[in-house]
Formats: structure tokens, sequence, C-alpha cells
């Protein structure tokens, strides 16, 4: 837990970028039916039955300090396409000396993945170019990349239903080039002195209460 507050509390370095990785698995739905169309001055009606159209996945990529985000949609998170997200991240900052990203402990997200995909000498060439830094188990908060899936979840999926891996991948491009020209960025408050005040006093009420 430190090691990640104290990668959120160094200034910006644009030769060891940080930048956090998370997955948001989503639904593909469609209306069980032709929606009626509105009336003018009365309520619209919502119909909440939907057709199951499978299922998606959104790679949340972000980098806090700058607002930076190659976030993307894609078919699902397996090990191919975890690839193709540190290769773009990669290509983004291919002038870094370093990359630390931050990911939580999904089995994909490991070198084994990367050689299993590209083979063994490109695999580790390109897992060369990150120092990964892993959140605890059951810490997941820990991610800011899990701030970045909460304004995707909002801000472009809202309630509507999305039938169409393509119409999934539209929408989110489009998103994300908005906020990254917003220059959105994450401002992550929790630092280490915090987590030791609040994890100290939950500890001692814990044995507290044990005696």
């Amino acid at each position: 837990m430190e090691d990640i507050l104290q990668l959120y509390a160094r200034k910006l370095d644009p030769r060891e970028p940080v930048v956090c990785l998370d997955e948001r698995p989503v639904v593909l739905r469609e209306d069980a039916r032709p929606p009626l169309p509105m009336v003018a001055g009365k309520l619209t009606r919502t119909d909440y039955e939907y057709v199951r159209c499978g299922t998606a996945n959104i790679f949340c990529i972000v980098e806090p300090l700058t607002g930076q985000r190659l976030t993307f949609a894609s078919a699902n998170r397996k090990a191919r396409l975890f690839v193709r997200a540190l290769q773009r991240i990669a290509r983004r900052y291919r002038f870094a000396r370093r990359i630390h990203l931050v990911v939580d402990n999904l089995n994909i997200h490991s070198l084994a993945s990367v050689t299993q995909v590209l083979g063994e000498f490109e695999g580790r060439r390109l897992w060369r170019r990150f120092e990964v830094h892993y959140t605890p188990k059951h810490a997941s908060w820990l991610n800011a990349a899990e701030l970045e899936a909460s304004l995707v979840s909002r801000e472009c999926l809202g309630r509507q239903r999305i039938s169409q891996l393509v119409d999934l991948i539209s929408l989110v491009s489009s998103w994300r080039r908005a906020a990254e020209s917003a220059h959105r960025v994450i401002a992550w408050k929790f630092r280490v002195d915090d987590a030791r005040r609040v994890f100290r006093y939950a500890g001692l009420t814990t044995m507290r209460s044990e005696h």
C-alpha cells in the first residue's frame, strides 16, 4: 500500500510516468421491444425489459498527474488484449526511461501473459519498459484507474443500452478524447501518513474489541 501511495505523491517526471490500468466489464443490451415515441406533456415511460447481447470490456488507462488517457473498449480482457493495452502505453510514452504501471492482481497482469502472446524475446522486451506496482489483495481501491472506470460508467455509458461492440468502441473513444482534451487530472489526496493513521486506529479498535 505504501509503495503505491508514495508513487502517487511523486512529482511529475516525464521520464518516469505513473500510469494506472484497470478493467471494467460491460454487459451489452438492447431493448426487448421498440421504444415508444415521447408524447408532449407526459412523462416518459421506461421499459426495463432488455435482451442480453453478450459482454465486452473497457480498459481504463490514465496518467493521474497529467490527465492523459488511453482508455478503450475491447471484446474481452484476455491476455492478448492486455498486451495490446501495454503496447499502447509503451507507444504513448516511448521516450520514457521507465513506466510505472499500477494494476491489481488479475491473473493476466503478468510477464507470463505477455510472453505467451508475443513470445519470449519480444514479450520480455515489452515487459522491461514497465515497473509494475500491484495493489494489495482486497485493496484495489488504491488503483486510480478505478476512478477512471467510475467516470466512464457515469459520463460515457450512463443508463443507455448499447448492443454492439462497435458502438461501445466509438462511444468510449469519443469520451476519452473529450476528457483528455480537457486535461482532467486525478488529484489523489490519500497519503502515507493518512494510511498509517487510519489503519493504526482501525487496528487498535480491532484489538480492543477482541479483548
